[in-house]
């Protein structure tokens, strides 16, 4: 066995996104939409869990949740009649203010266009590891004869705009993270409303502009959102109908892994003999063969990696073992992902 300090240039950091599907069974396309009713029937006046199959089968998971937002709390029943707007509308519009906006007297904007009511779809943590990756989502929601394909525009914009520390690109209408007729001067926008939505990556979170989908077609779906005050409008049904119908929901996930590559430089005199008692007399110490002193022949086969204490911390394997004499020199790459 033989020992060598690293250099500083012995090591290097490296970093690279990967991305995965983010719906079960490594799907890359949820085609498939169900919600269980006990579920709906306790908190459905606040959000709707969307499982890729009955809920009742073993293997449902939820994929995400939506839920409806009126920032005057139209659209849900109050909480008490002696306190109007105080409702689940409310309370969900408020949460998200709080969460992505971080001040509770301001009000959510799609492509510069201040709306106080939207839709919210929350993907499940369990589903991605780190973030969602611009340019993946691609939503079909279908109402009646209308039809609407949303997605973000990451591949339009050279930078997303921040609410603080998160990302969020505007969903427009258009495939693969850029707007129809981007070429010709299209936004993906609607004609008055602003953009259909915003698209926050870093805490997987999709808000869908209620006044957009409302609109007549071509530009809307015609959503028809139950805006009476105390009312229960269960307008988080009327998009789960719209999802169901267009049976398309495209989504990854990126992660970034952080990579430490150590570089192990055999030099030609260096590690030649070996303390294998095949090779050295373990009684005299002396090599076994004199044909080994001048002319050495070692096979390494295993990298390890030691501290200043001596301490192993990490062992590298070799693909097959490495000949090793006075004239070869030899460079081990070890990777270490974190």
């Amino acid at each position: 066995m033989g020992f060598k300090r690293f250099d500083p240039e012995d090591f290097l950091v490296s970093a690279d996104a990967v991305s995965s599907t983010v719906w079960s069974g490594n799907s890359p396309e949820l085609d498939e939409f169900y919600f269980s009713t006990a579920q709906f029937q306790t908190a459905g006046n606040y959000y709707l869990s969307i499982y890729q199959t009955a809920s009742t089968n073993p293997s449902a998971e939820v994929q995400f949740d939506i839920a409806y937002g009126n920032v005057k709390g139209s659209g849900s029943l109050y909480y008490n009649n002696a306190v109007p707007g105080a409702s689940p509308a409310s309370t969900i519009y408020g949460q998200y203010r709080s969460l992505i906006l971080e001040d509770e007297n301001s009000a959510f904007s799609f492509g510069n266009v201040t709306q106080d009511y939207f839709y919210a779809i929350n993907v499940s943590r369990a589903r991605y590891k780190e973030k969602l990756l611009p340019g993946s989502l691609n939503l079909k929601l279908i109402s009646g004869s209308n039809t609407l394909y949303l997605t973000d525009n990451s591949q339009d914009v050279a930078l997303p705009t921040y609410y603080g520390t998160q990302r969020a690109y505007e969903v427009v209408s258009g495939s693969d993270g850029s707007a129809y007729n981007i070429s010709t001067g299209g936004t993906g926008y609607t004609p008055a409303s602003g953009s259909y939505g915003l698209f926050f990556p870093d805490t997987s979170i999709i808000l869908l502009n209620g006044k957009a989908l409302d609109l007549a077609g071509p530009s809307g779906i015609n959503l028809n959102t139950n805006r009476t005050a105390n009312t229960d409008g269960q307008n988080v049904l009327k998009l789960y109908k719209t999802l169901v119908s267009g049976s398309s929901f495209e989504l990854n996930s990126e992660e970034t892994i952080t990579s430490d590559f150590v570089f192990v430089r055999s030099r030609n005199a260096e590690f030649n003999y070996s303390t294998n008692p095949s090779f050295i007399s373990g009684s005299t110490g002396e090599v076994i063969y004199p044909y080994f002193i001048n002319s050495p022949q070692v096979y390494p086969t295993t990298v390890g990696l030691y501290n200043d204490a001596n301490e192993l911390l990490a062992v590298a394997k070799l693909s097959r073992p490495l000949q090793k004499n006075f004239t070869k020199e030899a460079l081990v790459r070890i990777k270490l992902d974190f």
